[in-house]
């Protein structure tokens, strides 16, 4: 399996969950490399943004700032030297992130199923942007999607963003909620669209404000909690940052 590497080793941690339907609970996370959009405010772009792509990003401008080189930022591990890891941390509770895990559906299930055998009370969540359909084996083993569809803002053609039959997976899927970051009222007006087009149950939608910093969340903290209660959604917000800042594996 191809994970994103961090300080020389797989980027696997022991932390919380910062946003979304389980905020505030401890976690280990597992970040998947690669993915198939390109977004330009991405915060994990050492998981696709590669030498020689043209892809361009919010960065670029950023003296020193250069796209990665594959063999420096992907580990490449087998399953059983995953669980041996996973089997260290004491906790049961898994978040498959990335990247965009499900480009690497196949070797999850059997993660998954591997460390099942190990302790049935093992728990998996995995955060997607709605574009790839889980495989039936994957489905049958996952516990939660986190569901990150994403928006113009992120500068990828709607043509490859929003997969119809997608949506209809997930907003008609018991396990999957909807998490979309907003930053201005551009977005709230394009998240609006997607609930009605898609038949999404706003109970399963949690809205979460844009910002790599304190200042900047809660500049749109008291906004976006008003909209919420308007709209009948969730807010959320990203616990990680306030607690840690905008840093990798934590």
């Amino acid at each position: 399996m191809k994970l994103a590497k961090l300080n020389g080793k797989a980027e696997i941690f022991y932390s919380i969950q910062g946003e979304g339907k389980n905020i505030g609970k401890p976690s280990i996370f597992v970040r998947t490399s690669l993915c198939n959009l390109h977004c330009r405010w991405c915060d994990t772009d050492y998981t696709w943004n590669w030498e020689g792509t043209p892809f361009s990003h919010d960065y670029d401008s950023l003296p020193g700032y250069k796209k990665y080189s594959k063999s420096e930022y992907i580990e490449e591990l087998n399953i059983s030297e995953i669980t041996s890891i996973l089997k260290e941390i004491p906790c049961k509770n898994l978040v498959l992130t990335g990247g965009e895990p499900l480009l690497q559906q196949t070797e999850l299930s059997e993660l998954m199923a591997a460390l099942r055998k190990v302790d049935s009370g093992y728990w998996f969540e995995t955060e997607t942007n709605g574009t790839i359909t889980p495989h039936e084996e994957f489905d049958r083993l996952i516990n939660q999607y986190n569901v990150s569809p994403k928006l113009a803002n992120s500068n990828n053609p709607q043509k490859i963003r929003e997969k119809e039959d997608v949506y209809r997976f997930f907003s008609s899927n018991e396990k999957a909620v909807f998490k979309f970051v907003i930053a201005t009222s551009k977005d709230l007006e394009e998240v609006k669209r997607l609930i009605s087009d898609h038949n999404i149950d706003t109970q399963k939608v949690y809205l979460m404000p844009e910002g790599t910093t304190q200042e900047k969340l809660n500049a749109k903290q008291q906004w976006l909690i008003e909209e919420c209660k308007a709209l009948g959604t969730n807010y959320t917000d990203r616990l990680h940052i306030h607690i840690y800042g905008n840093k990798r594996g934590v």
